[in-house]
C-alpha cells in the first residue's frame, strides 16, 4: 500500500500533444523557415543598404566561397583559432597537473584564474601587440589566454569530483602521482574536459573575430573578421551577412562535432547520460 501511494505521488510527465508530437526533423526546419521569413520581411522594409535579404546573403556566400574571397579569410581564421586553442589546451593541461601535484600549483592556478579569466580577449590584445607586434603571434597569444582558463577550470573540477575509490585503488596498486593523473583522474574528468574545450572554442572564436574586427589583425591575407569589417566600411551589406552566415554555419558544424564526440565517448561509456 505504501509503495502504491508513493508511486502515485510522483508527478507524471504530461502526454505530448500539438507541437511536441511533431518530429524534431520537421520542427527545426519550420522554426528556421519562420525566422528566415521574418528576416526577409525586415530586410525589404529596412532597405538593401542596411540589411541584406536571405537570398542576397546566400548568393554572396556562394560567390565568395567559389572565388575564394570568403573561403580564404575563413580558413586563415580557423587555422589561427585551432593553433591558439591547441596552445591554450597544452598550457591548461600543464597548469592543472601542477595544481594536482602540489599545493603551490593549486594556489597559483586559483590566483591566475581569478586575475586573467575575467579579462576580455580584446583587452589583452594591445599587450600582445606590444609583446609580439601586429602579427599572427599576437592573435595566438590572446586566443590561448581566452582558452586556457575554461579548460583548466573544467579539468580541475573533473579531478576534484573524480571517484575517490578509484583514486585510492590506483594508489594502492602502486601508481605514481603522475600515473594517477594520467591513468585515473584524466579519464574520470573526460566529460568535464570536453565541456571545457567546447567553452574554450566559443571563447576563442569570439576573441579572434573581435580582434580582427577591431584591429584587423590576422594572417597576411586577413581573416574572417577583417573580411566583415572591410565589407562594412564599403557598405557591401550582402558580404557582411555572408560573413555572419559563415560564422553561424561553422558554429553549427562544430557544435555537432562536439555532440558526436560526447556520444562516442562519455555517453557510450556510461559516464554521462544523453
Amino acid at each position: 500500500m505504501a509503495v502504491s501511494s508513493s508511486a502515485a505521488s510522483i508527478p507524471r510527465r504530461p502526454a505530448a500533444f500539438g507541437w511536441a508530437r511533431i518530429p524534431a526533423i520537421v520542427r527545426y526546419p519550420l522554426v528556421g523557415a519562420v525566422l528566415v521569413a521574418a528576416w526577409h520581411y525586415y530586410a525589404v522594409h529596412k532597405g538593401s543598404l542596411f540589411m541584406a535579404t536571405p537570398w542576397q546573403t546566400v548568393q554572396e556566400f556562394w560567390h565568395g566561397w567559389r572565388n575564394g574571397s570568403l573561403s580564404e579569410p575563413t580558413w586563415a581564421t580557423l587555422r589561427l583559432l585551432l593553433e591558439g586553442i591547441g596552445i591554450g589546451a597544452a598550457i591548461a593541461a600543464v597548469l592543472t597537473a601542477f595544481a594536482t601535484l602540489s599545493k603551490i600549483g593549486e594556489d597559483a592556478l586559483v590566483l591566475l584564474t581569478a586575475v586573467l579569466n575575467p579579462l576580455p580577449g580584446v583587452a589583452v590584445l594591445p599587450i600582445a601587440m606590444l609583446l609580439f607586434g601586429l602579427n599572427e603571434s599576437a592573435v595566438r597569444f590572446v586566443i590561448a589566454n581566452a582558452t586556457i582558463w575554461p579548460i583548466a577550470i573544467a579539468v580541475s573540477t573533473g579531478f576534484k569530483t573524480a571517484n575517490q575509490t578509484l583514486v585510492a585503488v590506483g594508489r594502492n596498486v602502486g601508481l605514481s602521482r603522475v600515473r594517477v593523473i594520467t591513468d585515473v583522474l584524466a579519464p574520470a574528468a573526460l566529460p568535464q574536459a570536453i565541456s571545457g574545450v567546447r567553452t574554450a572554442w566559443a571563447f576563442g572564436w569570439r576573441t579572434i573575430i573581435a580582434a580582427e574586427l577591431v584591429f584587423g589583425v590576422a594572417g597576411s591575407s586577413g581573416g574572417l573578421g577583417n573580411y566583415i569589417n572591410n565589407a562594412r566600411q564599403y557598405f557591401l551589406t550582402p558580404q557582411v551577412f555572408a560573413g555572419l552566415l559563415t560564422i553561424a554555419i561553422l558554429g553549427v558544424v562544430f557544435e555537432t562535432l562536439f555532440g558526436q564526440l560526447e556520444r562516442r565517448t562519455v555517453i557510450r561509456w556510461g559516464m554521462k547520460t544523453s
